[in-house]
């Protein structure tokens, strides 16, 4: 494995400010989401809506991973994706949700989710998950990816490829009709061939108008996970797999989640709907 130093907290430049025409999800400037209360099967026009803010957010991150390199900060990459969510009339979801103070979640090398971008400078050998949600026309598109920040030592490459592989088998099990714990299923199986470690406490979930509607969707084969998938539900599934343990410790900022052993970790993700044959993936660019 990389023989990185471990990372530390940077320092957090101020909030960058949205134009005041762009609208605004519910929570901003609250401590938290109102509950949840609509369906999770979504009718066609919010589904086209979703497909709509999935792709800003999706080329939002693209923009921000060419940004990628040694000597980048991972408030910069913030920078690009903010503004270019904000120049596509999108609000970025984290910014203000549960007080978060940045516009992504920036991951690296040991963090499994949640990182608050700062002054913290890319490295080379370090592995870089951008997460980035949109806000547009009432509705939520969320996706991740995680990225390789120069030359990469071959075990953390292959935590990386074989990390979206079981995303992409994930999304293929995907059938109305069938319980939602197939979905952790396949992903935990596949990674036990790798003796990777299936983090269990951050889960997919349902989205739509709400960033987290209250649907769980598990990365490991669940029994409690039993809702029948039907047509029309909107969901992530963003699998965390790591090379040691799943167990994790969190940083004091409340956010930034790193694993118990601080070895590495990779993460995927995108924003699906049911269909009648399988799903449909919105969060494309």
């Amino acid at each position: 494995m990389s023989g990185q130093s471990l990372l530390v907290p940077g320092e957090i430049t101020p909030i960058r400010s949205v134009p005041g025409n762009i609208r605004r999800p519910e929570y901003v400037g609250k401590p938290a989401p109102a509950p949840y209360t609509g369906p999770e099967i979504q009718d066609a026009d919010t589904v086209e809506r979703m497909r709509i803010a999935g792709r800003i957010a999706a080329q939002a991150m693209a923009e921000a991973a060419k940004h990628i390199a040694p000597g980048v900060t991972t408030d910069e990459l913030d920078r690009v994706a903010h503004e270019f969510m904000c120049d596509h009339g999108a609000y970025p979801s984290t910014l203000g949700y549960r007080s978060f103070p940045k516009s992504l979640c920036s991951s690296l090398n040991e963090v499994i989710c949640h990182g608050i971008p700062d002054s913290t400078v890319l490295r080379d050998g370090d592995i870089v998950n951008l997460d980035v949600t949109a806000y547009l026309n009432g509705v939520h598109g969320d996706n991740n990816a995680t990225y390789l920040c120069g030359d990469v030592d071959e075990e953390s490459r292959l935590l990386v490829e074989r990390t979206e592989e079981s995303l992409n088998r994930a999304i293929k099990a995907v059938r109305p009709g069938r319980q939602i714990n197939v979905i952790g299923r396949v992903i935990e199986s596949y990674a036990k061939r790798f003796g990777y470690g299936v983090v269990r406490d951050f889960t997919g979930h349902g989205i739509n108008s709400s960033f987290h509607s209250g649907l769980i969707i598990p990365h490991y084969d669940s029994p409690h996970a039993t809702t029948v998938m039907q047509p029309g539900m909107t969901f992530t599934i963003e699998p965390m797999l790591t090379l040691g343990t799943h167990q994790y410790d969190m940083w004091d900022d409340g956010w930034t989640v790193v694993t118990k052993d601080r070895k590495r970790t990779a993460q995927f993700e995108h924003t699906l709907v049911v269909t009648e044959t399988g799903a449909e993936i919105l969060t494309l660019p």
